[in-house]
């Protein structure tokens, strides 16, 4: 009893949202609430792909708080992965003068971008775009895109000759040079 309470208290619904939830991801619990954006271990889906948490530990909707023993049965937190990506490096270094003793040790965690999409059922508005013209908006412009097309003025049928005529002239290559060392020059 005395700690469903202190779970009760500590669990105290963010101010800007009274829906929210404790979920267990990878080991570790995370209280989200909708539109949230966590950062959760490393989990085998694709960037773009939908995920479902399936434990809940705690679920406040703003007029009663549930508390599972362990879980809270039914309910689930749809999420949408962002992307993976690698944590900060962390490193821990144990020394001893005179003693030969140096141990080192340190390491960078993948871990995977999610935004909560819903909490038990109740989510944000999803607005779905259709058409080309919503994929060409989604698609960020990397380097390949922002460059300016080269214009083809020609034919097909002049494009041939054009292929012809190169063939047809010369073109010196330049000759690669060498370096010589003293013992070659003489």
């Amino acid at each position: 009893m005395l700690i469903r309470l202190l779970v009760q208290s500590l669990a105290v619904p963010k101010p800007d949202s009274s829906l929210s939830a404790v979920v267990v991801s990878g080991g570790k619990q995370y209280r989200v609430a909708p539109g949230d954006r966590i950062l959760v271990d490393r989990l085998a889906a694709e960037p773009g792909s939908s995920v479902k948490l399936g434990r809940v530990l705690l679920f406040n909707d703003g007029a009663e708080i549930k508390v599972g023993n362990p879980a809270v049965d039914g309910l689930d937190i749809d999420a949408k992965v962002i992307a993976h990506r690698r944590g900060p490096r962390l490193e821990s270094i144990r020394y001893k003068s005179k003693k030969r003793v140096r141990v080192h040790h340190g390491g960078r965690a993948h871990q995977t971008a999610l935004e909560i999409i819903a909490v038990g059922g109740i989510g944000l508005p999803v607005e779905e775009k259709e058409g080309k013209e919503a994929k060409d908006k989604a698609k960020p412009k990397g380097r390949a895109e922002a460059a300016p097309k080269k214009k083809v003025t020609a034919s097909k049928a002049k494009a041939g000759e054009a292929k012809a005529e190169v063939v047809e002239e010369d073109v010196e290559t330049p000759k690669k040079t060498t370096r010589r060392t003293k013992k070659e020059t003489k």
